[in-house]
């Protein structure tokens, strides 16, 4: 049987990972995953890690959920995938009912690919596109927030706003306009989410006002920026773009890749504003962290704009080969099952209230600025100076040190910069989630010790 270092070394002679700087496992150590089940993975040597991350946002309902586990099964013994242009299956029309049944209401056609990133390049073009076909050829710019991420393909680089992501590539990149982030952190002391957000907007407002005969679509992430820093924002903003939007003929993209499927405490995270993007884009928990897929769901009207004889070229000729593929509709149908027999929201609450107690004693010490919370996503922003919430230097990488001694006590934490977030499979229990905030006090004090 192999060991960690056996796994390890066969890792590293072949493999460049995502999202890594590939001379830092010269020195920091590789763990390797033999197989994981609930919310624990356990590595080639025995020693378990608590998932409080959803590795990488995906899970929802644990490892080798064994609902999804049969329901995959069962699949494969039908078809794994076929086409989809021409051609169409039974897991992907109910996939496609189910989620123009549970999505905001106008959400009506389902087009589908491979991953979030892909989703944001399907919804970039097909705003474009729309614009073409009805004739407003002067249409073609995107208003995005600062401190936004919205993938890593070209088309999702441009119109995010993380600069360690989107700076190197800059050259390559289509120009977009770019609005201050509605995020609280940043608010006066004293002042409300909802003041400050609503404040905020006013710098969207003016961009529409100055842009909006050349804007296809503003594009955003509904409620939480999660890998700019989990920054977060009040729902009010949501509602007034949706209003503004409307008043300029502007369309409304909803980024809910991360944020969808619960995490911010219903189902959808538009559904606190009462709203209907344009179009919304699922991935991530869509299959319950087994398999890639996304989709774009987006309105009726949008639609027609396309459908016309094949002569008048106005067709949206976008494919992935995996469009549509048969097992990762199933896994989602699945997982969509389980929302629907297990009462997951409601449970959900309770579960985030427990996450909201485990963490408060954390406000109180002096190198957390700031705890902020949506339903089942928390953050604690670790800062230089607790009063004015200097941050640290990136370079001194103080998450990663969370990182470290969360390993070591059997946790994966993975801290997006300074700050450490919680953001588990629904199927944690109140005891683990203690264990989670318990081993994140532990690395946030050790991470700031020196000051």
């Amino acid at each position: 049987m192999s060991t960690n270092s056996d796994f390890v070394r066969r890792d590293l002679a072949v493999l460049w990972h995502p999202c890594t700087q590939m001379k830092d496992h010269e020195w920091l150590p590789l763990v390797p995953i033999r197989r994981g089940r609930g919310a624990w993975l356990e590595d080639f040597d025995g020693k378990k890690y608590l998932d409080a991350i959803s590795s990488w946002w995906v899970n929802l309902f644990g490892h080798a959920n064994p609902r999804i586990n049969a329901a995959l099964a069962r699949q494969m013994d039908e078809l794994e995938h076929v086409i989809l242009a021409g051609f169409s299956h039974e897991a992907v029309v109910a996939l496609s009912e189910r989620l123009v049944a549970i999505t905001p209401v106008g959400l009506t056609r389902c087009f589908y690919a491979d991953n979030g990133s892909s989703a944001v390049e399907v919804a970039v073009k097909m705003s474009f596109h729309y614009w073409r076909n009805r004739g407003q050829n002067r249409k073609a710019r995107f208003i995005t927030l600062t401190n936004s991420y919205h993938g890593e393909t070209l088309g999702a680089l441009a119109v995010g706003n993380v600069a360690l992501y989107k700076e190197t590539y800059a050259p390559l990149l289509m120009e977009v306009i770019s609005v201050p982030s509605p995020d609280c952190h940043g608010r006066e002391t004293g002042e409300s989410w909802e003041s400050h957000t609503c404040k905020m907007f006013a710098h969207m407002q003016r961009a529409l006002e100055q842009h909006h005969e050349e804007t296809c679509a503003v594009i955003l992430e509904p409620l939480v920026q999660c890998a700019g820093n989990m920054r977060m924002y009040h729902p009010s903003y949501l509602k007034l773009l949706r209003e503004a939007c409307d008043r300029y003929g502007v369309h409304l993209i909803a980024d809910e890749i991360a944020v969808g499927f619960g995490r911010t405490g219903t189902l959808f995270a538009c559904e606190q504003a009462g709203i209907t993007p344009d179009f919304l884009l699922l991935s991530k928990g869509l299959t319950g962290g087994y398999l890639p897929l996304s989709v774009v769901l987006t309105r009726d009207d949008i639609y027609q704009a396309f459908y016309d004889d094949y002569s008048k070229l106005t067709a949206f000729l976008h494919s992935h080969s995996y469009t549509g593929n048969a097992l990762g509709c199933r896994a989602a149908l699945a997982t969509l099952e389980i929302f629907a027999a297990d009462n997951v929201i409601e449970k959900n609450r309770m579960l985030a209230e427990h996450m909201r107690k485990a963490a408060a004693p954390l406000a109180d010490h002096p190198h957390v600025g700031e705890i902020r919370q949506h339903g089942m996503i928390l953050a604690m922003e670790m800062v230089k100076h607790k009063k004015n919430r200097e941050p640290y230097p990136w370079q001194e990488r103080r998450g990663l040190t969370v990182y470290q001694h969360a390993l070591k006590r059997g946790v994966l934490l993975r801290p997006v910069g300074n700050v450490v977030y919680f953001m588990p499979p629904y199927v944690i229990t109140p005891e683990e989630i203690d264990l989670m905030a318990r081993v994140a006090a532990e690395g946030i004090e050790v991470a700031t010790r020196a000051g």
